[in-house]
């Protein structure tokens, strides 16, 4: 259920990791890559209706695509 706005936003999650928290005993921190910035209209509303169910979220990083490709 906490990942359901990425689905319906059509978004592409390219990674996801979990680490223990410190806060106690089966309590873990989520790490997830999703392909696009913050900026974009879909990427947005994502964030903000996962900030809505999830206890924390935070953007750590929100990077344009490379336009150049090798």
């Amino acid at each position: 259920q906490l990942l359901e706005p990425i689905t319906q936003q059509g978004l592409n999650m390219t990674r996801i990791e979990s680490r223990p928290s410190r806060r106690g005993v089966w309590d873990y921190v989520f790490f997830i890559d999703l392909e696009g910035h913050q900026d974009d209209p879909a990427v947005a509303k994502a964030l903000r209706e996962l900030r809505q169910r999830a206890d924390l979220c935070t953007v750590l990083g929100s990077y344009p695509i490379d336009s150049i490709r090798l």
